[in-house]
């Protein structure tokens, strides 16, 4: 979890390679002092408005982009046309339940796998991360 004073929260947007606007710090406050999360754009903008937050769709979007390209926030995609930010950046995987939409984390480390093993890569390319969504659904009651 960051520290969300706003001190700290300016030096990490900085750091970030970010200016710490009005709308970006109340939205890092959001996104990373709550502990460790998975969001929406929808879900954020939601967060911020209840908390009477002033901030448009389209800035909601562009921050999240924002923070992704910076490091701050890793991106989940599961479904297109949705994609979900985690607060998490290290290594792991996720977990997609189908039925309601929730994405978690499933701690294990994705390498674990050892898919990189079989790949055939270039010798001039260097493997950044290894995304895995696991995708579920409750098992139907079987008579």
């Amino acid at each position: 979890m960051i520290d969300t004073n706003p001190t700290a929260l300016r030096d990490t947007l900085r750091e970030a390679g970010l200016r710490p606007t009005k709308q970006r710090l109340a939205l890092a406050r959001l996104l990373l002092g709550g502990g460790h999360r998975h969001v929406t754009a929808d879900d954020l903008l939601a967060e911020a408005r209840a908390q009477g937050v002033s901030v448009a769709q389209t800035t909601v979007y562009n921050v999240l982009h924002q923070f992704h390209r910076a490091g701050l926030l890793k991106e989940v995609l599961v479904e297109s046309g949705r994609t979900w930010y985690d607060t998490k950046t290290g290594s792991h995987m996720h977990l997609y339940d189908e039925e309601t939409g929730a994405v978690s984390d499933l701690d294990q480390d994705p390498r674990a796998l050892q898919i990189l093993d079989k790949l055939e890569l270039p010798d001039d390319v260097d493997v950044m991360s290894v995304d895995v969504v696991v995708r579920v659904r409750a098992k139907k009651n079987q008579i």
